[in-house]
């Protein structure tokens, strides 16, 4: 007996539960993927000694990986619908399997770096088919709940990756970072041909010879996304004219690029031949547009505060790395709780007041970092715990809400670039994020005559506050946007 491939057959052998199963399936990808994204972080100073590596070289490991995965992400409906879900998703597992072998083995760093590069790509054309998959396989009163279940492990992953890495590097070395991600591949790939089917999005056939990727939207989007992030780096520590020059030549390519794009949409629309890779006629959707705009601010917010919490606590608050992991850990595990119990609350509430909660949470959180008074130890970790955990209920809110709600006003066949889209603008939120806030952290040092780690606890403390509250404000920005989310009308029948 052949086994079953295409979407008919699959929910035919596996009956009402497939839906579950297929989500199953590629959540393990997803989670081998975002580990990879996160877990390299506590090996980089071991990286950086073995090759003889500059702190700044060392750390393209990570910002080459989420480069890679950025970009990568705007290709994800070009291949499911020339090569169907399976060969897509098994091909970025069998490229993520190749990265972390070659990775852990290269005795040269351009070649770690290159396996990095390659693990980006296939992190970022995954990450967006579980969204797809739940927005149109599940009917819309599940896919709250889907959303929930499928973040829960998201969020997980991330929270307990560095704690099991540093585990790793301290045990076997560096290389261990990179062969943790085989036997999650491996487990992907032995499900991907049981569970997930052949055919692209809507149950159709895989069309090979359908229309050509639009190459020149991807370079330009990749040229100007590494010169926005390079430019954002350069304001953070470099010249002022470096920074000009990237960031000019950044905009420009935006300009060309959003050009481009409209003038492939057109031509599309008279003779079929390359698909825009960013169909900007989405943004004509009010809740699309202003769900691409809540996951910028969104990016910016978390990926921003991820990065500045464990700076506070270590170099302005003088704690150890040991209690930093402790006080964080409470509000991981609060985090995927609050995504499991939001995702069903999305089935029957209004995801644009859920979204909002979220948002008003997560400003709070951050303005609330100003109550943390050095001069009184005993309620520092107290306070960090509660802020942290209550920041982390907040992200709890939007993260199932928001891809619902912004997808919800969409046609049926834009749901995977539109998925794409807010994936992407998100993890460019984010890479902003940690530069803006690396940029305001030290001008308020500077404004304040203080220095990381320096004697004058005072002054670093009111930069570290001051870097809170304009996270806050941008967080807050984005309930404007929100609050314009509305209901979305019944969804008509789902289909994978």
């Amino acid at each position: 007996m052949s086994r079953a491939s295409t979407l008919p057959e699959l929910r035919e052998r596996y009956g009402a539960r497939y839906r579950w199963l297929l989500l199953l399936a590629v959540m393990t990808g997803s989670v081998a993927a975002i580990m990879s994204s996160t877990i390299i972080n506590v090996a980089i100073p071991d990286l950086s000694h073995h090759f003889a590596l500059g702190q700044e070289r060392a750390q393209w490991v990570s910002s080459g990986f989420m480069a890679a995965m950025t970009v990568s992400m705007l290709t994800t409906p070009w291949l499911l619908s020339r090569y169907g879900y399976r060969r897509t998703y098994a091909g970025c597992m069998w490229l993520l399997l190749v990265g972390g072998v070659v990775g852990g083995l290269a005795n040269h760093y351009p070649l770690v770096l290159a396996a990095r590069v390659a693990e980006g790509l296939a992190a970022g054309v995954v990450q967006p088919i579980p969204a797809i998959i739940i927005l149109r396989a599940f009917e819309s009163n599940e896919q709250g709940r889907a959303s929930g279940i499928f973040g829960m492990g998201v969020v997980l992953a991330p929270a307990l990756g560095p704690s099991i890495g540093g585990l790793l590097v301290d045990a076997f070395g560096w290389r261990s970072i990179f062969f943790m991600v085989v036997p999650f591949c491996l487990v992907s790939l032995w499900l991907a041909q049981r569970l997930v089917p052949t055919t692209a999005p809507g149950g159709v056939a895989a069309n090979p010879t359908g229309a050509a990727l639009d190459w020149r939207g991807l370079l330009l989007a990749t040229a100007g996304t590494l010169c926005l992030l390079n430019g954002l780096v350069e304001l953070h520590g470099g010249t002022a004219l470096a920074a000009g020059s990237l960031l000019g030549v950044a905009t420009l390519l935006l300009l060309v690029f959003i050009w481009l794009q409209r003038r492939t949409l057109k031509a599309r629309r008279h003779r079929p031949g390359v698909d825009p890779l960013m169909n900007l006629s989405l943004f004509t959707d009010r809740r699309f547009a202003m769900g691409s705009i809540v996951a910028f601010i969104y990016g910016i917010a978390l990926f921003g505060s991820t990065y500045l919490l464990p700076v506070y606590m270590q170099m302005g608050l003088g704690l150890s790395p040991s209690y930093v992991g402790t006080i964080l850990l409470p509000a991981g595990l609060v985090l995927a709780g609050a995504i499991a119990l939001v995702g069903r609350m999305a089935d029957r509430h209004p995801t644009h007041v859920l979204v909002t909660i979220g948002l008003v949470l997560l400003s709070a959180s951050f303005a609330l970092m100003v109550t943390v008074d050095p001069s009184r130890p005993a309620q520092i970790i107290p306070l960090l715990v509660i802020w942290a955990v209550l920041g982390r209920i907040g992200l709890g809110f939007i993260l199932p809400s928001l891809n619902i709600g912004a997808m919800r006003g969409l046609e049926r066949v834009h749901i995977p670039q539109g998925v794409s889209v807010i994936n992407f603008l998100r993890m460019l939120g984010g890479s902003a994020g940690v530069s803006l806030c690396g940029i305001v952290l030290e001008w308020r040092l500077a404004a304040h005559g203080a220095q990381l780690g320096g004697a004058n606890n005072t002054a670093s403390t009111a930069a570290f506050e001051e870097t809170f509250l304009m996270l806050a404000a941008v967080s807050a920005l984005a309930i404007v946007a929100a609050l314009r989310l509305r209901a979305a009308p019944h969804v008509p029948h789902a289909s994978a």
